[in-house]
């Protein structure tokens, strides 16, 4: 069975540059509260290492 990761954004995107909103809103996550769940792939990674100061990450089974 593949990793999961769960992804909650913990902080506000306004005053961010306009590729961090749009990563940000890529990933799924409207609210600040918001969770979503992905497949762990290399890209997902990415975003996630990008945005990391707004969201918070944990792995899942």
């Amino acid at each position: 069975m593949a990793k999961k990761l769960r992804i909650e954004l913990v902080k506000s995107v306004i005053g961010q540059k306009p590729d961090k909103k749009a990563t940000v809103r890529s990933l799924g996550l409207k609210k600040i509260n918001s969770v979503v769940e992905h497949n762990d792939t290399p890209a997902i990674r990415g975003m996630v290492a990008n945005v990391s100061h707004l969201v918070k990450c944990e792995e899942i089974d």
